[in-house]
């Protein structure tokens, strides 16, 4: 089953780190979030990636195809023009990057990779969020309904704390609490090949026309994660994601 990652959006919202990088390739704990989004994946077996590029995609073929060298010791020979890599280690990933168009929409992204996905289930996520989710319960979840689309559905953290009134008077505060908070889309799916009849072109964004024809149509299904989920949409979130790197306490790393 391959996975298709969303990877071609301007990410304005992080513009600190993406006037001159793709946000996929901002990085947490000194790689690019691509590959940790990858590594969720690969942890449950699903190793060959179709990632659709958009704006600034021509720097995440040249990181991939300087994987190698980014990620090992070189000897380099100038005079003779030799490159020895040493002790090379990469994981064992198929990864197809495919130009999706620098205006196109999620939607218009994922029906542009049919002709990558063909008549095969597959998975789909963004290039900017994770998750300590194993994704083969998910898979298992999605086979058991046997519908076309399965979102997994998560609860955001509050980012403020909760406060109950009587009149004027504060009777119950709550810090940050978690479970308050509804369910949301929270971009790890799985589909069959059967949603892109649901998607029009280019313009149609798949979280609006598709996904409400598919709930309207009774074939969206939900997987529910308690654990542990991030986006990476601002300059406070990417700096979040690294602190919990950098404290060796990074929930989405097995």
């Amino acid at each position: 089953m391959k996975t298709i990652i969303l990877a071609g959006g301007l990410g304005t919202r992080l513009a600190e780190e993406t006037t001159v990088k793709p946000k996929p390739l901002v990085e947490i704990g000194g790689r690019p979030i691509l590959c940790h989004i990858m590594e969720i994946y690969a942890a449950a077996g699903f190793n060959e990636f179709v990632v659709a590029l958009g704006h600034k995609g021509e720097l995440v073929k040249e990181y991939f195809l300087n994987f190698h060298a980014l990620s090992n010791d070189l000897t380099i020979d100038l005079a003779k023009g030799e490159r020895i890599v040493h002790g090379s280690k990469a994981p064992n990933w198929k990864i197809h990057l495919v130009d999706t168009g620098d205006t196109t929409q999620t939607g218009g992204r994922i029906k542009r990779l049919q002709p990558w996905i063909g008549n095969e289930p597959f998975l789909m996520t963004y290039g900017d969020g994770v998750a300590d989710l194993d994704i083969r319960k998910v898979v298992e979840f999605h086979k058991r309904h046997g519908r076309l689309a399965t979102v997994t559905a998560t609860r955001p953290p509050a980012r403020f704390g909760s406060l109950v009134f009587d009149g004027d008077r504060v009777v119950d505060f709550s810090e940050k609490p978690q479970t308050g908070e509804g369910w949301i889309n929270g971009g790890f799916f799985v589909l069959e090949p059967g949603v892109f009849d649901y998607i029009a072109d280019d313009a149609t964004l798949w979280e609006r026309t598709p996904m409400e024809r598919l709930a309207a149509d009774g074939q969206l299904m939900a997987y529910r994660h308690e654990g542990f989920w991030q986006p990476m949409d601002t300059l406070r979130e990417k700096q979040l994601l690294e602190s919990l790197c950098q404290s060796g306490k990074a929930p989405w790393l097995r």
